[in-house]
């Protein structure tokens, strides 16, 4: 089952896990390491990092290590972007209005 990228930053452990892969690939037992939930709980994070392609997963001997994949997020950058610029052109437009309101209160009261 493929999952979404939203659906995998949404948690705050896996969110940790992320934080943790972009210093350094790591394997399963160091991330678990981190985490005060069980080593299970830490693996089902995994997976679903790994199945919506945040992290890929390569066998070294005995050990698994995670490496973090950073260009899945250029999705959730683009969404998160599109209502910054949103956001930016609004308040921009109040804050145009505003000046122009006080510059009229001004002139006014002159």
């Amino acid at each position: 089952m493929r999952r979404d990228v939203f659906q995998a930053i949404a948690d705050p452990t896996r969110r940790e896990i992320i934080g943790l892969l972009a210093k350094q690939s790591l394997n399963l037992n160091a991330i678990a390491d981190n985490f005060e939930i069980s080593r299970p709980a830490v693996s089902k994070h995994i997976k679903i990092l790994t199945q919506c392609g945040l992290i890929t997963i390569k066998q070294e001997g005995r050990d698994r290590y995670c490496k973090a994949n950073f260009s899945r997020l250029n999705e959730v950058s683009a969404w998160v972007e599109q209502y910054r610029r949103f956001w930016s052109e609004k308040l921009d437009a109040l804050g145009d209005f505003l000046e122009k309101e006080t510059q009229n209160e001004n002139l006014k009261t002159k």
